[in-house]
C-alpha cells in the first residue's frame, strides 16, 4: 500500500549547546505514518445511532459531519482511503417529516442549564428533511441507522417506506432515506454491496437500551438466541467478504448520564406538608404491619416499604417497585421510597414534583402519587439489564476474534469515564451531563467532542491489531477542536 507522510517537511526540534570546541544539535524527526497491514481504500461504517452521529436526541447535519466514522475517514484518507458519503439530513433542526407531517421531533438544546426542546427557544419547527421530498442518493459509506438493533442489520424491508404504516411499524425512517431504489435491501446488504476493504461495526446498544430507557416497563432485552443468530449471520457475511475492521461492545447503561443525573432524594418539604403526606400514607404503613403479623413479609421489608417524610430539602421520592412482595390480597400496592441504588431516567427530571392535578399540592408526582415503573430502574431490573449486556458482549468479543478484527472495549471506557474520568489532550473527560465534555443533552449519545474521543480509541485499537501507527504519528484528533453543544440558532 502506498504510504504518505503526515508532513512534507521534517520538523526539527533542537537543543543546541555551545562552547569553545563543541556544538551539539539534537534532532527529533517526525514519525512516518503507515497503515501496517490494513487496507483503508474503501471504508464503510455499520451500526446504529452511535455511528450515525446522533446527538442531543436527534440526527442533524452538523453532528453528522462530526460523526465518529466521518472523523475516522479523514484519518484513513492519509493512507489511501477514498471518499466517505453520508446520508446527510436536510437541516440542523433534526427530526423528520413525511409529506409535510412531522414524524420525528427536533433536537435538544441548552441555554446554560437543563436540556430544553429546541422549539421552546426558537418557536414551532417543521423539519425540512422529508421522506417524500429530499432523500439523498447513495451508496452511503456511513450505514449507521439510529434505532437499529442487532437483528435490524439483516432484516429485509427495514428501509421500505410502506413499513412505516404497519402496526407495529416494520421500517425505520432513517433507513428509508438510505435504501433508494432497493427498499427491501438490508443494512448489511447495502454495506457489503460497496465491496468494503475495511469496516467499523458497532451494534448491540439498542438490544438493551430501549428496555432500559423505558424503566424496564416494556418488552425485555433482545433474546440471547436472536442476538447470537444476528451477530453470527453478520460474521459469516463479513468473513465471506474477506474484509478487515474493528468492532466495539456495549456499555453498561448505568455509566451514562441518562440514568445517573436525576437523584433519588429531590423532594423538599416543610414540617406541615411532611405531616400531611405522612397522614395520607398512615393506612398503607399500618397495612405493612398487618402483613408482617400474617407472616407475608418480614421486618426488613416492612422497613424498606414504610413511607416517611420529614422537614428537609432531600426527601426520597416514592416509587412503585414490582420486585416487592405482592400484597394485593390485602389491598396494599408495591410502594416504597427510593434509595441511592435506584436509577431514574433523565426525563423524570421534568416530571418529579409536578402536580397531577394542577393547583392541587396533594397530587404531587413522586410524593402523594408514586412514580410509575417507567421512570425508574430498580436494582433487580438493573441486574437483568447488566446480565444481558454481559452476555451480548461475550458474543461480540467472540465475533471480533473470529473475524480477526480490532476491538474497542467501550464498556470499560465508559466505566472509567463515569468514575475517575479520562484524560484527553488538555481535558479530563467524564460522564457528567453537559459539563463532562463527552455526552450530549439526551444523556445517552456522545456529543461531537465525545465522538472525536471515541474515534481516537478506535484508531488506537486499529494500531494494535493491524500495525498502523496513527497514535505514534500524531494523527489522533485533538478533542478540543470539536464542540460540546450546538447553538439553538444553528439552522
Amino acid at each position: 500500500m502506498k504510504i504518505k507522510h503526515i508532513w512534507l517537511l521534517l520538523l526539527f526540534v533542537g537543543l543546541i549547546a555551545c562552547d569553545d570546541d563543541d556544538d551539539t544539535v539534537i534532532v527529533q524527526e517526525t514519525v512516518q505514518l503507515t497503515a501496517g497491514s490494513a487496507d483503508f481504500s474503501t471504508y464503510v461504517s455499520i451500526g446504529n445511532s452511535l455511528t450515525a452521529g446522533f446527538t442531543d436526541g436527534a440526527l442533524f447535519k452538523a453532528t453528522q459531519e462530526n460523526s465518529m466514522p466521518n472523523i475516522l475517514s479523514q484519518k484513513f484518507a492519509y493512507l489511501g482511503g477514498g471518499s466517505f458519503t453520508q446520508p446527510l439530513m436536510n437541516d440542523n433542526f433534526g427530526g423528520i417529516s413525511l409529506g409535510g407531517n412531522r414524524i420525528l421531533g427536533p433536537r435538544l438544546v441548552t441555554t446554560g442549564g437543563a436540556p430544553l426542546p429546541l422549539e421552546s427557544i426558537i418557536g414551532p419547527i417543521m423539519p425540512t428533511t422529508d421522506l417524500l421530498v429530499n432523500n439523498p442518493t447513495g451508496p452511503f459509506n456511513n450505514m449507521g441507522v439510529p434505532g437499529a438493533a442487532s437483528f435490524h442489520l439483516i432484516a429485509p424491508g427495514y428501509g421500505n417506506l410502506n413499513g412505516l404504516f404497519t402496526s407495529p411499524a416494520t421500517a425505520n425512517p432513517y433507513f428509508v432515506r438510505m435504501t433508494g431504489t432497493t427498499p427491501d435491501a438490508s443494512v448489511l446488504q447495502l454495506a457489503l454491496a460497496q465491496a468494503p476493504s475495511f469496516v467499523t461495526l458497532w451494534i448491540g446498544n439498542n438490544d438493551v437500551l430501549g428496555y432500559a430507557t423505558s424503566g424496564a416497563s416494556t418488552a425485555g432485552p433482545t433474546s440471547q438466541g436472536l442476538f447470537d443468530f444476528s451477530i453470527n449471520t453478520i460474521v459469516a457475511e463479513l468473513q465471506q467478504a474477506n474484509v478487515q475492521g474493528v468492532m466495539a461492545n456495549i456499555p453498561y447503561v448505568e455509566t451514562t448520564p441518562h440514568f445517573t443525573t436525576v437523584t433519588h432524594n429531590v423532594i423538599p418539604l416543610d414540617a406541615a406538608t411532611a405531616g400531611l403526606v405522612n397522614g395520607a400514607y398512615a393506612q398503607y404503613n399500618g397495612g405493612l404491619q398487618l402483613a408482617m403479623s400474617f407472616g407475608l413479609i418480614d421486618a426488613d421489608e416492612v422497613a424498606q416499604r414504610t413511607i416517611n417524610f420529614i422537614e428537609a430539602s432531600d426527601n426520597a421520592v416514592v416509587i412503585e417497585d414490582e420486585s416487592l412482595t405482592n400484597l394485593g390480597g390485602l389491598g396494599l400496592p408495591n410502594y416504597r421510597q427510593a434509595t441511592a441504588e435506584d436509577l431514574f431516567v433523565l426525563p423524570s427530571a421534568s416530571f418529579i414534583g409536578t402536580e397531577a392535578l394542577p393547583g392541587n399540592p396533594f397530587t404531587v408526582n413522586g410524593v402523594a402519587i408514586p412514580l410509575a415503573d417507567k421512570w425508574v430502574l430498580v436494582p433487580s431490573e438493573q441486574a437483568e439489564i447488566k446480565a444481558a449486556t454481559d452476555a451480548f458482549n461475550a458474543t461480540l468479543k467472540s465475533a471480533a476474534d473470529a473475524l480477526g478484527f480490532a476491538f474497542v472495549d467501550a464498556n470499560a471506557l465508559m466505566q472509567e469515564l463515569s468514575t475517575s474520568g479520562l484524560a484527553s489532550d488538555n481535558y479530563v473527560l467524564t460522564s457528567d451531563l453537559v459539563t463532562g465534555g463527552v455526552f450530549s443533552l439526551d444523556g445517552v449519545h456522545p456529543n461531537s467532542r465525545g465522538y472525536a474521543f471515541l474515534s481516537n480509541e478506535f484508531l488506537k485499537a486499529i494500531d494494535a491489531t493491524y500495525g498502523s501507527n496513527f497514535e505514534a504519528a500524531g494523527m489522533l484528533s485533538n478533542v478540543g477542536d470539536y464542540p460540546t453543544n450546538y447553538s439553538p440558532a444553528l439552522q
